[in-house]
């Protein structure tokens, strides 16, 4: 990775070339077996979220919008991750046990299988926090 900085911020960028465009990039871009992975963490998510949430990519990587972003999703050399936000992973500290997690990240091994209950789970509650605090 190359650092770009500006406005006195530093900035990662991808040795791969230009951000992808839509999530169908980004994904197409992943090798597998993290490929596989994406598009079914893609799909849980999918499914736990209200129809009206829009795909983008935020911060170069997919992300699940609906008025603010609700989750995010990425691949890794090892992993693929979840960003639920800190609140939800401390809200599910006890579902999480055997996972890596950090203060905003749940990083689920490319060699096991991918946690769709739990991954509905954590997003519903995600949904339901964001759904709490609108005006």
């Amino acid at each position: 990775m190359s650092r770009t900085k500006r406005s006195g911020r530093s900035t990662r960028r991808s040795v791969a070339g230009a951000a992808p465009a839509t999530v169908d990039d980004y994904i197409a871009r992943t090798p597998e077996p993290a490929r596989s992975m994406l598009r079914t963490m893609r799909a849980a998510i999918r499914a736990a979220v209200p129809p009206d949430t829009a795909e983008i990519i935020s911060y170069r990587i997919p992300a699940f919008r609906r008025k603010r972003v609700l989750v995010w999703y990425a691949a890794f050399a090892n992993h693929c991750s979840l960003f639920p936000t800190g609140s939800i992973i401390e809200a599910f500290q006890r579902d999480l046990d055997g996972y890596v997690i950090s203060k905003g990240t749940i990083q689920f091994p490319l060699d096991r299988p991918v946690p769709t209950v739990l991954i509905k789970k954590l997003v519903r509650a995600r949904v339901a926090a964001a759904d709490s605090r609108r005006p």
